[in-house]
């Protein structure tokens, strides 16, 4: 991003600048309410998004988003420096995934699906 770009976001103003396509705008508003834990209850946010994003894009944004904040939290919490002085090899950047483990694992899961998901109440 430019610093331009990070400028625009920094100002909680990024909806009206020029600087970001009409999906990056989406993709950021969903990321926001993603990380404040108020998609939930924001069908006008969900409805902007899926506008522009298919289910199956917005299932990874949010699956995205998820990862993205569980992984800061576990940082912060453990107060692991994300830029020590050893490098990206310290935080275990550059490790690959097995794709034929990522496979096993993946028809686990799809294995194991439920055909119904429990209903949670609406707050």
């Amino acid at each position: 991003m430019t610093e331009e770009e990070l400028a625009a976001l920094r100002s909680d103003d990024y909806m009206a600048s020029g600087l970001f396509t009409d999906r990056e705008k989406a993709a950021i508003l969903w990321a926001e309410h993603v990380t404040l834990n108020t998609a939930k209850f924001r069908d006008d946010v969900f409805q902007q998004v899926a506008a522009v994003f298919s289910e199956a894009e917005i299932v990874e944004l949010t699956t995205l988003s998820a990862f993205r904040n569980m992984r800061n939290r576990m940082h912060d919490s453990l107060q692991i420096d994300l830029d020590p002085p050893s490098g990206a090899a310290a935080v275990g950047a550059g490790s690959r995934v097995d794709p034929e483990g990522l496979k096993r694992y993946l028809r686990v899961l799809v294995d194991n699906w439920p055909d119904e998901f429990p209903q949670a109440p609406r707050e």
